[in-house]
């Protein structure tokens, strides 16, 4: 009998198992790759948020840290993109994947796909599931509404079936998978694996500080809010202190946090206000949004940053998928995965009983 957990994207990615580790800013670090890659999952580098330099080395670090191929993260509009994916195509022998949200056009996927790695999106609509196919994406993987940081209002058990009648393309389910009941109900729909971003962050192995790891453990599924006022899309975050206050405050008090934000950017950055400013504009919508909330926009990583970065939980952002509020534990990589092969195999031999 074949393996129910051997699937296209196992084969296609050489991991043990069907799950892929997220590409999440600052959380996805070779540490943390490694170690879900190490356990058999396939784990993505979040080069979003790195420099080229950065990203040089954390590929070289993380070649040394595991045998697996892994994938990397990047945004065509981010500084240095070019020389980013000059990184990754140096590097095809061990990177067998990318992943990005606002793509590369056609003829990048045409490149990474002549060098072998394998492109696969994420969206959050059947519209751009459609256009990533067309573009040359050989693989997607489609996030509904459940999922952490920027998301949509479509839930994952009605998007998913969706994106999989529209594309010809192996699909990977996002949105809410926690474990291996989730696993073998993504398989069941017709998927090909899971992503799962929460559940990594939630381990030991993720280099969040203690402070937010306690928060994410704490919430639960009333304390996981969506938010459209730290920068004017829907963003799933738990609801602490600082998001509090953001989402009571009015105009002046969002002018206020946007030069703020604009002084924390100048200081960690070196920009001048122009250079704030032309980013901020840079990073909306063809200039379309306020600018204030354009600022908030540029700064939000910040926020980000201060929470899963330096510790702060009470005066940082932080993201997460509603599935943090049934999660109580911080395994290692190893117990999740083997936890998660368990519950899906389990689940399925189940199903498939006679008696």
């Amino acid at each position: 009998m074949a393996d129910a957990l051997a699937t296209v994207l196992t084969r296609r990615l050489g991991c043990r198992l069907p799950v892929i580790q997220t590409a999440m800013g600052w959380i996805a670090t070779p540490q943390l790759v490694a170690a879900s890659s190490n356990a058999g999952a396939f784990g993505f580098l979040a080069g979003a948020v790195m420099k080229p330099s950065e990203l040089a080395e954390a590929i070289a670090r993380l070649r040394d840290m595991t045998a697996h191929g892994f994938g990397v993260n990047f945004h065509s509009f981010q500084p240095g993109a070019g020389e980013i994916v000059e990184i990754i195509l140096a590097n095809a022998d061990r990177v067998r994947a990318v992943s990005f949200g606002r793509g590369p056009d056609a003829r990048m996927i045409g490149r990474f796909r002549d060098a072998g790695i394998l492109c696969i999106p994420t969206v959050g609509a059947v519209k751009h599931a459609e256009k990533m196919v067309q573009l040359g994406c050989e693989m997607v993987t489609v996030q509904g509404g459940e999922g952490g940081g920027h998301t949509g209002s479509v839930p994952t058990t009605v998007l998913l079936p969706q994106v999989l009648d529209a594309v010809d393309v192996p699909v990977v389910a996002a949105g809410g998978f926690g474990d291996g009941r989730g696993l073998a109900a993504a398989l069941a729909y017709g998927a090909c694996g899971i992503a799962m971003g929460t559940r990594f962050l939630m381990t030991a192995e993720s280099p969040v500080p203690a402070a937010p790891k306690a928060a994410y453990v704490k919430a639960g599924t009333g304390d996981i809010v969506v938010s459209t006022k730290v920068d004017g899309i829907p963003q799933r975050m738990i609801l602490n202190p600082l998001l509090r206050r953001i989402e009571a405050s009015g105009k002046l008090a969002m002018w206020r946090r946007a030069i703020d934000a604009g002084l924390e950017m100048k200081r960690q950055t070196g920009m001048s206000w122009g250079q704030v400013i032309a980013s901020a504009r840079g990073m909306t919508a063809h200039g379309e949004m306020p600018l204030a909330q354009a600022m908030m926009a540029a700064a939000a990583p910040m926020m980000i940053q201060r929470a899963v970065v330096s510790g702060d939980a009470e005066r940082g952002l932080m993201a997460t998928g509603v599935v943090a509020g049934r999660l109580s534990d911080l395994p290692t990589c190893t117990q999740l995965l083997a936890s998660i092969e368990t519950g899906a195999r389990e689940r399925i031999a189940a199903l498939c009983a006679t008696d």
